[in-house]
Parts: structure tokens; sequence; C-alpha cells
């Protein structure tokens, strides 16, 4: 992806170095407990709550970013002012004021308006502050623990999150009630339409000569290695499609790709698709 060079977003909050709160029994092993209880449907954070202990104030630690942090921070910034690029167009079609939101770099912990987060469940979107929130060594996570490397790969899953705030702006899914919004099928249409304008976005990313040979088949790796029936394989050696809470590979790969031919939000309706 030839992304050197190109306009930095002044919208990143850096907050690397800063907590708010102490792990217990902390480690991998709590990683994967956070990570299989997201995937399975529960809420990150009512588990967080239960595995963590305030300590009366938050403690920040001077942070020396290496060359390669810095790298990977330069580079989610210039994802990001693309996706302001791109939404603000085509919002801007439609008669409507793009909101850019803000994209907070943390490590470890994290404060956000939907309540304290771990690294542990991986870049999220919090639409009560309309706030991007990622812990950078997601990086390290894509490629080595779901075999997804690559610069496009992290884009896509930045892109996916931005797509949840296009969502909260356009009141995605807001005709849907809210006894169907506590449903496992309302969460999977709920991720695919994210995954869609992902799509959407890489479609303009294209049309803008930036993506190298290769990109699209990052992105679409990443898709397919984070599909709900590939992570419960992997934790548990068998799927639960019940406790599906973002889809499968395939759903993920076909809504993402989608939305790179289609190139429009309006290919996108999820909630009323009859097959996904």
């Amino acid at each position: 992806m030839n992304w050197k060079g190109r306009r930095e977003s002044s919208n990143v909050e850096d907050r690397r170095g800063i907590g708010g709160k102490t792990m217990i029994g902390g480690g991998i092993g709590s990683i994967i407990i956070v990570l299989l209880f997201t995937l399975l449907g529960g809420n990150p954070g009512d588990i967080m709550n239960n595995m963590t202990t305030n300590t009366g104030s938050d403690t920040s630690t001077p942070y020396q970013e290496t060359a390669a942090e810095k790298e990977q921070a330069d580079f989610v910034s210039v994802v990001l002012a693309d996706t302001e690029d791109v939404w603000s167009e085509e919002f801007k079609k439609r008669g409507l004021t793009y909101e850019n939101p803000k994209l907070v770099l943390y490590t470890g912990n994290v404060q956000s308006a939907c309540g304290s987060q771990s690294a542990a469940v991986g870049p999220f979107y919090c639409p009560g502050d309309h706030k991007l929130y990622i812990d950078l060594s997601f990086y390290q996570e894509l490629k080595n623990n779901f075999q997804a490397p690559g610069d496009f790969a992290m884009a896509y899953v930045i892109a996916h999150e931005v797509g949840h705030h296009v969502q909260t702006l356009l009141d995605a899914g807001d005709h849907v009630s809210a006894a169907e919004k506590r449903t496992n099928e309302y969460s999977v249409r709920y991720e695919l339409q994210a995954d869609y304008l992902a799509g959407v976005w890489a479609h303009y990313a294209q049309g803008k000569g930036y993506l190298e040979k290769g990109d699209l088949e990052e992105a679409l790796n990443a898709a397919n290695a984070v599909g709900d029936d590939n992570i419960q394989k992997k934790a548990q050696g068998y799927v639960v499609p019940e406790s599906f809470t973002h889809g499968t590979s395939a759903q993920r790969k076909r809504w993402f790709n989608k939305g790179f031919n289609n190139g429009t939000i309006e290919g996108g309706d999820t909630f009323n698709a009859p097959n996904l």
C-alpha cells in the first residue's frame, strides 16, 4: 500500500502509556478468556470489571515509542485521514455532513464512554463518544495469531471500525426493535454491514491509485481470519453457529467484497438481506 507522504489525520488522540485500571492475574490466560467471552457474544466490559481493580487514579508512565511503532501510528493516521475524505464526500453527495470520529491510540487498558476495556478485545468503536480505540499491538496479533499480515489487513480493520461510526451517524438498523437488537442475528448483520462499508472505502482507495498488488487479498485474508467460525475452531476445536456475533469467514469476505465492487452506501442493507 503506497501510503507514505499522504495526509495524516489531526483526529488522533495518543493515550499510550496511560492506564486507568490494573489487571489481576493478567497475562495470556486472561487475554484468551476475554477474547473468547467477547467472540461468544458477551460484553467485554462485564468481564473486565470483574478482572480489574480500580487503583483510585489513572497511572501514567513515560511512553517510549520505537521507530516501528511510530511508523504504525503514522500509517493508522493516514488511513483515518483517507476514510475522512471518502466519507465526507459520500455524505456530501447525499446532502449530509460527515462528523469525523476520533481515533485513540492506547496500550494495555483504556477508559471509554463504553467502559474500561482491555487490548485483549481488539480494536473497537464506541458510539457513546464517537471514538475508535486501537492498541497497535494488534498489528502483531493479526500477523502472528490470525495469519493475516500486511498493512492493508490493518487498514481493513480500521475501515471496519470507521464503518461502525458511519452506521451510528446514519442510524443504521434504527428500524429494528429493541428486542431484535439484543439477538446474535442482529449483531451479525450489524457487523457484516460494517465490513461492507469497509469495502466501500477500499473501492475509493483503489480509485485513488495507492493500492498495490496483493492489497485486496490482504484485506480478504483478514476478513476470513476473523470470521466467527474460524476463530472458534482455533480456540475450541468446534463451532457454535448460534453464538456467532460477527459472521462466518465466508460472510465477512463476501460483504467486504460486495462493498468493494459496489462502491455505494446503498448496496449494504444487511438488515433486509434474505441471505447473508
